[in-house]
Protein backbone atom coordinates (compact mmCIF):
# COMPACT_ATOMS: atom_id res chain seq x y z
CA UNK A 1 0.00 0.00 0.00
CA UNK A 2 1.54 3.29 -1.10
CA UNK A 3 1.61 6.33 1.19
CA UNK A 4 0.87 9.92 0.27
CA UNK A 5 2.60 13.00 1.69
CA UNK A 6 0.92 14.73 4.65
CA UNK A 7 -0.86 18.05 4.32
CA UNK A 8 1.07 21.24 5.00
CA UNK A 9 0.49 22.93 8.37
CA UNK A 10 -0.61 26.08 6.57
CA UNK A 11 -3.01 24.41 4.14
CA UNK A 12 -5.93 26.43 5.49
CA UNK A 13 -4.09 29.74 5.84
CA UNK A 14 -5.65 32.91 4.43
CA UNK A 15 -3.79 36.05 3.37
CA UNK A 16 -3.22 38.61 6.15
CA UNK A 17 -6.07 41.05 6.65
CA UNK A 18 -8.78 38.84 5.15
CA UNK A 19 -11.92 38.80 7.30
CA UNK A 20 -14.97 37.98 5.23
CA UNK A 21 -14.10 35.45 2.56
CA UNK A 22 -16.17 35.29 -0.66
CA UNK A 23 -17.37 31.81 -1.55
CA UNK A 24 -15.28 31.60 -4.72
CA UNK A 25 -12.12 32.62 -2.85
CA UNK A 26 -12.83 30.11 -0.08
CA UNK A 27 -13.21 27.33 -2.64
CA UNK A 28 -10.06 28.41 -4.45
CA UNK A 29 -8.08 28.39 -1.17
CA UNK A 30 -9.32 24.93 -0.29
CA UNK A 31 -8.47 23.65 -3.74
CA UNK A 32 -4.96 25.10 -3.53
CA UNK A 33 -4.20 23.75 -0.07
CA UNK A 34 -5.47 20.18 -0.28
CA UNK A 35 -4.33 16.99 -1.99
CA UNK A 36 -4.94 13.23 -1.80
CA UNK A 37 -4.28 11.58 1.56
CA UNK A 38 -5.91 8.17 1.01
CA UNK A 39 -3.29 5.48 0.22
CA UNK A 40 -3.45 3.22 -2.85
CA UNK A 41 -4.46 -0.43 -2.91
CA UNK A 42 -5.33 -3.03 -5.54
CA UNK A 43 -8.99 -4.02 -5.39
CA UNK A 44 -10.96 -6.71 -7.28
CA UNK A 45 -13.22 -5.28 -9.96
CA UNK A 46 -16.37 -6.49 -8.19
CA UNK A 47 -15.55 -4.27 -5.19
CA UNK A 48 -14.61 -1.12 -7.12
CA UNK A 49 -18.03 0.54 -7.47
CA UNK A 50 -17.94 4.12 -6.19
CA UNK A 51 -14.20 4.03 -5.51
CA UNK A 52 -11.59 6.53 -6.77
CA UNK A 53 -9.15 5.31 -9.40
CA UNK A 54 -5.56 6.00 -8.31
CA UNK A 55 -3.78 5.55 -11.66
CA UNK A 56 -4.58 5.67 -15.35
CA UNK A 57 -5.78 2.27 -16.56
CA UNK A 58 -4.97 0.75 -19.95
CA UNK A 59 -6.80 -2.00 -21.80
CA UNK A 60 -5.22 -5.43 -21.45
CA UNK A 61 -6.64 -6.51 -24.82
CA UNK A 62 -8.78 -5.19 -27.65
CA UNK A 63 -12.54 -5.03 -27.44
CA UNK A 64 -13.91 -6.79 -29.31
CA UNK A 65 -10.91 -9.13 -29.29
CA UNK A 66 -11.56 -10.25 -32.85
CA UNK A 67 -13.65 -9.30 -35.87
CA UNK A 68 -17.14 -10.72 -35.40
CA UNK A 69 -20.63 -10.71 -36.78
CA UNK A 70 -23.22 -8.22 -35.54
CA UNK A 71 -26.26 -10.24 -36.69
CA UNK A 72 -27.51 -13.72 -37.40
CA UNK A 73 -26.96 -14.41 -41.08
CA UNK A 74 -24.48 -15.72 -43.63
CA UNK A 75 -20.86 -14.76 -44.10
CA UNK A 76 -18.70 -14.73 -47.22
CA UNK A 77 -15.89 -12.87 -48.99
CA UNK A 78 -17.18 -9.67 -50.55
CA UNK A 79 -14.63 -9.86 -53.39
CA UNK A 80 -16.26 -13.05 -54.68
CA UNK A 81 -19.56 -11.33 -55.44
CA UNK A 82 -20.49 -10.53 -59.02
CA UNK A 83 -23.50 -8.61 -60.21
CA UNK A 84 -26.80 -9.11 -58.37
CA UNK A 85 -28.76 -11.20 -57.79
CA UNK A 86 -26.30 -13.33 -55.81
CA UNK A 87 -26.38 -17.08 -55.21
CA UNK A 88 -23.76 -18.71 -52.97
CA UNK A 89 -23.54 -22.38 -51.94
CA UNK A 90 -23.52 -23.01 -48.19
CA UNK A 91 -20.68 -25.02 -46.69
CA UNK A 92 -21.30 -27.33 -43.76
CA UNK A 93 -20.99 -26.06 -40.22
CA UNK A 94 -21.53 -22.69 -38.60
CA UNK A 95 -19.84 -20.04 -36.46
CA UNK A 96 -21.45 -19.01 -33.15
CA UNK A 97 -20.42 -16.90 -30.18
CA UNK A 98 -17.99 -19.01 -28.19
CA UNK A 99 -18.01 -21.71 -30.92
CA UNK A 100 -15.73 -20.58 -33.75
CA UNK A 101 -15.70 -22.28 -37.13
CA UNK A 102 -12.59 -24.37 -37.46
CA UNK A 103 -11.87 -23.95 -41.14
CA UNK A 104 -11.68 -21.42 -43.97
CA UNK A 105 -14.64 -20.32 -46.11
CA UNK A 106 -13.69 -20.74 -49.79
CA UNK A 107 -14.26 -17.84 -52.20
CA UNK A 108 -17.73 -17.81 -53.69
CA UNK A 109 -19.24 -19.79 -50.82
CA UNK A 110 -21.05 -18.83 -47.58
CA UNK A 111 -21.23 -19.99 -43.98
CA UNK A 112 -24.02 -19.78 -41.43
CA UNK A 113 -22.94 -17.26 -38.72
CA UNK A 114 -24.66 -16.18 -35.49
CA UNK A 115 -24.41 -12.88 -33.62
CA UNK A 116 -21.08 -12.42 -31.84
CA UNK A 117 -19.27 -15.19 -33.71
CA UNK A 118 -15.64 -14.60 -34.65
CA UNK A 119 -15.38 -14.23 -38.44
CA UNK A 120 -13.45 -17.21 -39.82
CA UNK A 121 -10.83 -16.80 -42.57
CA UNK A 122 -12.53 -16.11 -45.87
CA UNK A 123 -15.38 -14.04 -44.38
CA UNK A 124 -15.42 -10.24 -44.33
CA UNK A 125 -19.10 -9.50 -44.99
CA UNK A 126 -22.38 -10.80 -43.55
CA UNK A 127 -25.87 -10.61 -45.02
CA UNK A 128 -28.87 -10.65 -42.70
CA UNK A 129 -30.77 -13.95 -42.69
CA UNK A 130 -34.07 -12.08 -43.23
CA UNK A 131 -32.67 -10.79 -46.55
CA UNK A 132 -31.85 -14.27 -47.84
CA UNK A 133 -33.70 -17.06 -49.60
CA UNK A 134 -32.46 -20.52 -48.62
CA UNK A 135 -32.96 -23.14 -51.30
CA UNK A 136 -31.20 -26.29 -52.45
CA UNK A 137 -28.20 -25.80 -50.15
CA UNK A 138 -27.50 -22.27 -51.21
CA UNK A 139 -28.46 -18.73 -50.26
CA UNK A 140 -29.80 -16.06 -52.57
CA UNK A 141 -30.08 -12.31 -52.05
CA UNK A 142 -30.97 -9.52 -54.46
CA UNK A 143 -28.88 -6.55 -53.34
CA UNK A 144 -25.11 -6.14 -53.14
CA UNK A 145 -24.03 -5.29 -49.57
CA UNK A 146 -21.05 -3.09 -48.95
CA UNK A 147 -17.84 -4.80 -47.86
CA UNK A 148 -17.84 -5.34 -44.07
CA UNK A 149 -21.63 -5.09 -43.73
CA UNK A 150 -23.03 -6.41 -40.43
CA UNK A 151 -19.57 -7.03 -38.98
CA UNK A 152 -17.61 -5.45 -36.14
CA UNK A 153 -13.83 -5.08 -36.59
CA UNK A 154 -11.33 -6.13 -33.96
CA UNK A 155 -10.73 -3.28 -31.51
CA UNK A 156 -13.67 -1.27 -32.85
CA UNK A 157 -14.38 -0.10 -29.29
CA UNK A 158 -10.97 -0.27 -27.58
CA UNK A 159 -7.49 -1.21 -28.73
CA UNK A 160 -5.05 -3.06 -26.49
CA UNK A 161 -2.94 -0.51 -24.64
CA UNK A 162 -5.50 2.31 -24.94
CA UNK A 163 -6.04 4.43 -21.83
CA UNK A 164 -9.62 3.62 -20.94
CA UNK A 165 -10.01 5.26 -17.51
CA UNK A 166 -8.19 8.24 -16.03
CA UNK A 167 -6.78 8.58 -12.52
CA UNK A 168 -9.16 10.32 -10.15
CA UNK A 169 -12.31 8.96 -11.74
CA UNK A 170 -15.07 7.87 -9.37
CA UNK A 171 -16.03 4.51 -10.81
CA UNK A 172 -19.57 3.73 -11.84
CA UNK A 173 -21.22 0.66 -13.37
CA UNK A 174 -20.29 1.70 -16.92
CA UNK A 175 -16.64 2.08 -15.95
CA UNK A 176 -16.60 -1.41 -14.45
CA UNK A 177 -18.16 -2.81 -17.62
CA UNK A 178 -15.44 -1.18 -19.73
CA UNK A 179 -12.64 -2.39 -17.45
CA UNK A 180 -14.02 -5.93 -17.50
CA UNK A 181 -14.40 -5.93 -21.29
CA UNK A 182 -10.78 -4.79 -21.58
CA UNK A 183 -9.57 -7.75 -19.51
CA UNK A 184 -8.96 -6.13 -16.13
CA UNK A 185 -9.81 -8.14 -13.02
CA UNK A 186 -8.51 -5.65 -10.44
CA UNK A 187 -7.84 -1.92 -10.31
CA UNK A 188 -5.48 0.42 -8.43
CA UNK A 189 -7.75 2.46 -6.16
CA UNK A 190 -7.42 4.95 -3.37
CA UNK A 191 -8.55 3.44 -0.11
CA UNK A 192 -11.98 4.77 0.81
CA UNK A 193 -11.63 8.04 2.64
CA UNK A 194 -12.43 7.65 6.31
CA UNK A 195 -14.31 10.63 7.67
CA UNK A 196 -15.10 11.05 11.35
CA UNK A 197 -18.23 12.93 12.40
CA UNK A 198 -18.74 14.64 15.74
CA UNK A 199 -21.62 16.68 17.17
CA UNK A 200 -20.96 19.02 20.08
CA UNK A 201 -23.14 20.79 22.61
CA UNK A 202 -24.62 20.21 26.07
CA UNK A 203 -28.09 20.58 24.58
CA UNK A 204 -27.67 17.80 22.00
CA UNK A 205 -29.19 14.37 22.57
CA UNK A 206 -29.29 11.20 20.49
CA UNK A 207 -32.53 10.95 18.53
CA UNK A 208 -34.98 8.66 20.29
CA UNK A 209 -33.46 9.15 23.75
CA UNK A 210 -35.33 10.99 26.51
CA UNK A 211 -34.92 14.76 26.13
CA UNK A 212 -36.10 17.82 28.02
CA UNK A 213 -37.61 20.85 26.28
CA UNK A 214 -34.28 22.69 26.43
CA UNK A 215 -32.52 19.83 24.67
CA UNK A 216 -32.29 19.15 20.93
CA UNK A 217 -32.08 15.90 19.05
CA UNK A 218 -28.96 15.51 16.92
CA UNK A 219 -29.97 15.81 13.26
CA UNK A 220 -26.45 16.44 12.00
CA UNK A 221 -24.70 13.11 12.48
CA UNK A 222 -27.41 11.02 10.75
CA UNK A 223 -27.46 13.56 7.93
CA UNK A 224 -23.68 13.75 7.55
CA UNK A 225 -23.26 9.97 7.76
CA UNK A 226 -25.81 9.48 4.98
CA UNK A 227 -24.13 12.11 2.79
CA UNK A 228 -20.67 10.63 3.26
CA UNK A 229 -21.83 7.12 2.46
CA UNK A 230 -23.46 8.37 -0.73
CA UNK A 231 -20.03 9.77 -1.64
CA UNK A 232 -18.41 6.36 -1.16
CA UNK A 233 -16.65 7.25 2.09
CA UNK A 234 -16.34 5.32 5.33
CA UNK A 235 -17.89 6.92 8.40
CA UNK A 236 -16.25 6.95 11.81
CA UNK A 237 -18.93 8.02 14.29
CA UNK A 238 -17.41 9.95 17.19
CA UNK A 239 -20.80 10.48 18.82
CA UNK A 240 -21.63 13.51 20.96
CA UNK A 241 -19.19 15.67 22.92
CA UNK A 242 -20.22 17.98 25.75
CA UNK A 243 -19.23 21.62 25.80
CA UNK A 244 -15.99 20.87 27.57
CA UNK A 245 -12.55 21.37 26.08
CA UNK A 246 -11.37 18.00 27.35
CA UNK A 247 -14.29 16.13 25.82
CA UNK A 248 -13.82 17.83 22.47
CA UNK A 249 -10.07 17.23 22.49
CA UNK A 250 -10.55 13.53 23.34
CA UNK A 251 -13.01 13.13 20.47
CA UNK A 252 -10.62 14.86 18.07
CA UNK A 253 -7.81 12.58 19.26
CA UNK A 254 -9.89 9.54 18.40
CA UNK A 255 -10.85 11.03 15.04
CA UNK A 256 -7.22 11.74 14.17
CA UNK A 257 -6.27 8.15 15.07
CA UNK A 258 -9.05 6.49 13.05
CA UNK A 259 -9.90 8.80 10.16
CA UNK A 260 -8.43 10.83 7.30
CA UNK A 261 -10.63 13.86 7.97
CA UNK A 262 -13.00 15.08 10.66
CA UNK A 263 -16.33 16.87 10.32
CA UNK A 264 -17.62 18.54 13.45
CA UNK A 265 -20.91 20.40 13.83
CA UNK A 266 -21.43 23.12 16.41
CA UNK A 267 -18.86 25.11 18.35
CA UNK A 268 -17.24 26.58 15.26
CA UNK A 269 -17.78 30.26 16.03
CA UNK A 270 -16.33 32.51 18.74
CA UNK A 271 -18.92 32.23 21.50
CA UNK A 272 -18.39 31.20 25.12
CA UNK A 273 -19.34 27.58 24.41
CA UNK A 274 -17.72 27.20 21.00
CA UNK A 275 -15.24 24.60 22.18
CA UNK A 276 -14.29 23.19 18.77
CA UNK A 277 -12.90 26.56 17.71
CA UNK A 278 -11.36 27.16 21.12
CA UNK A 279 -9.71 23.72 21.26
CA UNK A 280 -8.22 24.11 17.79
CA UNK A 281 -7.10 27.63 18.65
CA UNK A 282 -5.35 26.58 21.84
CA UNK A 283 -3.51 23.92 19.86
CA UNK A 284 -2.52 26.62 17.37
CA UNK A 285 -4.36 24.64 14.70
CA UNK A 286 -7.29 26.94 14.00
CA UNK A 287 -8.16 28.93 10.88
CA UNK A 288 -11.58 30.53 11.29
CA UNK A 289 -13.01 31.48 7.94
CA UNK A 290 -15.93 33.89 8.05
CA UNK A 291 -17.42 33.09 4.69
CA UNK A 292 -19.80 35.50 3.01
CA UNK A 293 -22.51 32.88 2.60
CA UNK A 294 -26.07 32.33 3.82
CA UNK A 295 -26.71 30.00 5.51
CA UNK A 296 -23.33 29.24 7.08
CA UNK A 297 -20.71 31.95 7.69
CA UNK A 298 -18.34 30.55 10.34
CA UNK A 299 -16.26 27.60 9.15
CA UNK A 300 -13.53 26.47 11.53
CA UNK A 301 -10.67 24.76 9.71
CA UNK A 302 -7.51 23.23 11.07
CA UNK A 303 -5.19 20.26 11.36
CA UNK A 304 -5.49 18.13 14.45
CA UNK A 305 -2.44 15.87 14.70
CA UNK A 306 -2.06 16.17 10.94
CA UNK A 307 -5.71 15.36 10.14
CA UNK A 308 -7.88 18.10 8.56
CA UNK A 309 -10.83 19.26 10.63
CA UNK A 310 -13.85 20.96 9.09
CA UNK A 311 -15.82 22.72 11.82
CA UNK A 312 -19.34 23.09 10.41
CA UNK A 313 -22.09 25.31 11.85
CA UNK A 314 -24.36 23.55 14.32
CA UNK A 315 -27.57 24.48 12.57
CA UNK A 316 -28.55 21.48 10.40
CA UNK A 317 -29.48 23.55 7.34
CA UNK A 318 -26.24 25.54 7.49
CA UNK A 319 -24.27 22.34 8.13
CA UNK A 320 -25.95 20.71 5.12
CA UNK A 321 -25.21 23.62 2.78
CA UNK A 322 -21.60 24.00 3.96
CA UNK A 323 -21.04 20.26 3.57
CA UNK A 324 -22.25 20.28 -0.02
CA UNK A 325 -20.58 23.53 -1.07
CA UNK A 326 -17.28 23.39 0.83
CA UNK A 327 -16.69 19.98 2.41
CA UNK A 328 -17.64 17.89 -0.64
CA UNK A 329 -14.98 19.16 -3.07
CA UNK A 330 -12.40 19.21 -0.25
CA UNK A 331 -13.15 15.64 0.85
CA UNK A 332 -13.19 14.32 -2.71
CA UNK A 333 -9.79 15.94 -3.25
CA UNK A 334 -8.49 14.22 -0.10
CA UNK A 335 -9.96 10.97 -1.47
CA UNK A 336 -7.95 11.32 -4.70
CA UNK A 337 -10.70 12.59 -7.02
CA UNK A 338 -10.48 15.83 -9.02
CA UNK A 339 -11.94 19.02 -7.60
CA UNK A 340 -15.71 18.66 -7.97
CA UNK A 341 -17.71 21.74 -8.93
CA UNK A 342 -21.45 21.08 -9.23
CA UNK A 343 -23.07 21.53 -12.63
CA UNK A 344 -25.90 24.03 -12.52
CA UNK A 345 -29.03 24.40 -14.63
CA UNK A 346 -30.38 27.81 -15.61
CA UNK A 347 -34.14 27.60 -15.16
CA UNK A 348 -37.00 30.07 -14.73
CA UNK A 349 -37.88 31.10 -11.20
CA UNK A 350 -41.30 30.47 -9.72
CA UNK A 351 -40.63 32.95 -6.92
CA UNK A 352 -39.79 36.59 -6.23
CA UNK A 353 -36.99 37.82 -4.00
CA UNK A 354 -34.85 40.86 -3.22
CA UNK A 355 -31.29 40.03 -2.19
CA UNK A 356 -28.73 42.09 -0.28
CA UNK A 357 -25.22 42.75 -1.53
CA UNK A 358 -22.10 41.00 -0.34
CA UNK A 359 -22.90 37.36 0.24
CA UNK A 360 -23.72 34.21 -1.69
CA UNK A 361 -27.11 32.75 -0.80
CA UNK A 362 -28.41 29.22 -1.12
CA UNK A 363 -32.14 28.57 -1.00
CA UNK A 364 -33.72 25.17 -0.63
CA UNK A 365 -35.55 24.51 -3.87
CA UNK A 366 -37.21 22.05 -6.21
CA UNK A 367 -38.90 22.04 -9.61
CA UNK A 368 -42.63 22.53 -10.00
CA UNK A 369 -44.79 20.72 -12.55
CA UNK A 370 -43.92 23.31 -15.20
CA UNK A 371 -40.16 22.95 -14.80
CA UNK A 372 -39.76 26.21 -12.86
CA UNK A 373 -37.77 26.53 -9.66
CA UNK A 374 -39.77 27.02 -6.50
CA UNK A 375 -38.18 27.71 -3.10
CA UNK A 376 -39.09 26.61 0.40
CA UNK A 377 -41.61 28.81 2.12
CA UNK A 378 -39.11 29.98 4.73
CA UNK A 379 -35.42 30.87 4.55
CA UNK A 380 -35.01 30.18 8.26
CA UNK A 381 -32.02 27.91 8.72
CA UNK A 382 -33.74 26.19 11.63
CA UNK A 383 -36.43 24.74 9.37
CA UNK A 384 -35.07 21.24 8.96
CA UNK A 385 -38.26 20.18 7.16
CA UNK A 386 -37.01 22.21 4.18
CA UNK A 387 -34.18 19.72 3.69
CA UNK A 388 -36.68 16.89 3.24
CA UNK A 389 -38.85 19.05 0.97
CA UNK A 390 -36.04 20.23 -1.29
CA UNK A 391 -34.54 18.49 -4.32
CA UNK A 392 -31.74 21.02 -4.82
CA UNK A 393 -30.48 24.52 -4.09
CA UNK A 394 -30.86 27.86 -5.81
CA UNK A 395 -27.55 29.73 -5.79
CA UNK A 396 -27.90 33.52 -5.75
CA UNK A 397 -24.76 35.50 -6.69
CA UNK A 398 -22.89 37.85 -4.34
CA UNK A 399 -24.18 41.22 -5.66
CA UNK A 400 -27.56 42.57 -4.68
CA UNK A 401 -30.41 41.86 -7.01
CA UNK A 402 -34.10 41.33 -7.52
CA UNK A 403 -35.63 38.17 -8.89
CA UNK A 404 -39.07 38.11 -10.47
CA UNK A 405 -41.05 35.03 -11.53
CA UNK A 406 -39.76 33.85 -14.88
CA UNK A 407 -36.22 35.21 -14.39
CA UNK A 408 -33.47 32.62 -14.98
CA UNK A 409 -31.85 31.36 -11.77
CA UNK A 410 -28.95 29.01 -11.12
CA UNK A 411 -30.41 25.71 -9.90
CA UNK A 412 -28.18 23.02 -8.37
CA UNK A 413 -30.03 19.69 -8.11
CA UNK A 414 -28.83 17.47 -5.29
CA UNK A 415 -27.68 15.01 -7.96
CA UNK A 416 -25.06 17.63 -8.91
CA UNK A 417 -23.62 17.10 -5.42
CA UNK A 418 -23.59 13.32 -5.73
CA UNK A 419 -26.79 12.83 -3.70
Amino acid sequence: MSRLPPLRDDCFALPPGVNWVPVDEALARLREGLGPVAPVETVPLAQAQGRVLAEDVKAMRAHPPGANTAVDGYGFAHASLGDPPHYLPLIEGRAAAGQPFGGTVPPGQALRVLTGAILPPGVDTVVLEEDCLIEDGRIGFSRSPRRGSNTRPEGEDVQAGDRILAAGRILGPGDLALAAAAGLGALPLHRQLRVAILSTGDEIRESGAPAARHQTYDANRPMLAAILRRWGMEVVDLGLARDEAGAVAAALDRGAAEADAILTSGGASAGDEDHVARTLDEARALRTWRIAVKPGRPLALGLWKGVPVFGLPGNPVAAFVCTLVFARPALLTLAGAPWAAPRALMLPAAFAKSKKHGRREYLRARLDDEGRVEVFRSEGSGRVSGLAWAEGLVELPDPEGTIAPGDPVRYLPFTAFGL
